[in-house]
């Protein structure tokens, strides 16, 4: 597993287990913990989660995936990077420490690893970043950072944490087919020091049955969704967070990560999904 540095020494790996939509139904809850506990049997070190996700459900998910494998001391804790994000509208100078509370305790968790301002919203910038910054320096947080952020709002955190290097990375919306990041964002971030974490790099599976990048990946003896997943994994200072719980799609993205794509390919992906020619607004999913 290759990793990336992260702003202030520590580092990431680059390829990771999405959560987004686990912890909905309580009926799916054994096979969702098996899927994690198998993930993190695999390899995976990096597990992306939101208190959003199931309404915490998610994060329990998570949580008792992760106590399940450190009891049968199949994984070190300090070997884990988890991910969690607040609710904007729980993100004001008392409300963040609290929802950190309650996602620590659903993860049965002592420390979050990166914390996350998932989008913005109500409260000033001011009051969340002193949040977070408390939150580091009481170590129930590792770092922090923030989600859906456009370059405009990645500049003013600049100003208003005075300290960009404070913030450790930005998750957004990023794959083959929805390469708007790359028009500035990704070299802001890159400049930075600061990892862009794409989340839905394979189009929540939209791109597992791209005709052009099938014709790709029949030539490769792989699939499509890894070659997509492999060209979100071959830009410098991205960290993808795919979802996936069957075993099968858990195999084939780590295989991804190992996959190298030729000039050829990526130029031929360049013509099948054209990179950005101006500024469009950030997408969100």
């Amino acid at each position: 597993m290759r990793y990336l540095d992260l702003p202030g020494g520590s580092s990431i790996p680059t390829l990771g287990l999405g959560t987004w939509h686990v912890g909905e139904a309580a009926g799916d809850r054994k096979a969702e913990v098996a899927a994690v506990r198998a993930a993190i049997d695999m390899g995976y070190r990096l597990i992306d989660t939101a208190e959003m996700y199931g309404e915490g459900g998610a994060e329990e998910v998570v949580g008792q995936s992760v106590a399940d494998a450190l009891r049968a001391g199949d994984v070190r804790r300090e070997d884990l990077f988890i991910v969690s994000k607040v609710y904007p509208h729980n993100a004001s100078r008392k409300g963040t420490p609290a929802a950190c509370d309650r996602s620590l305790s659903r993860l049965g968790l002592d420390q979050i690893d990166l914390y996350l301002l998932h989008w913005r919203g109500e409260h000033p910038l001011t009051e969340t970043c002193d949040a977070l910054r408390a939150l580091v320096a009481k170590g129930r947080i590792r770092h922090w950072g923030v989600s859906n952020f456009d370059i405009d709002d990645m500049e003013e955190l600049a100003t208003v944490s005075g300290d960009v290097a404070g913030c450790a990375a930005n998750q957004v919306y990023f794959s083959v087919s929805e390469r708007g990041p790359e028009f500035s964002l990704l070299s802001w971030l890159r400049e930075s020091g600061m990892p862009l974490m794409a989340y839905s790099p394979i189009n929540q599976g939209a791109l597992a049955t791209d005709a052009g990048l099938l014709k790709i990946a029949q030539r490769l003896g792989v699939t499509a969704a890894q070659v997509a997943l492999a060209w979100v994994l071959s830009r410098p200072g991205v960290v993808a967070i795919p979802k996936a719980v069957r075993e099968a799609h858990l195999r084939q993205n780590l295989a991804a990560a190992d996959l190298e794509l030729s000039p050829d390919d990526l130029a031929e992906i360049d013509l099948l999904h054209p990179p950005p020619r101006r500024k469009s607004p950030l997408a969100m999913i």
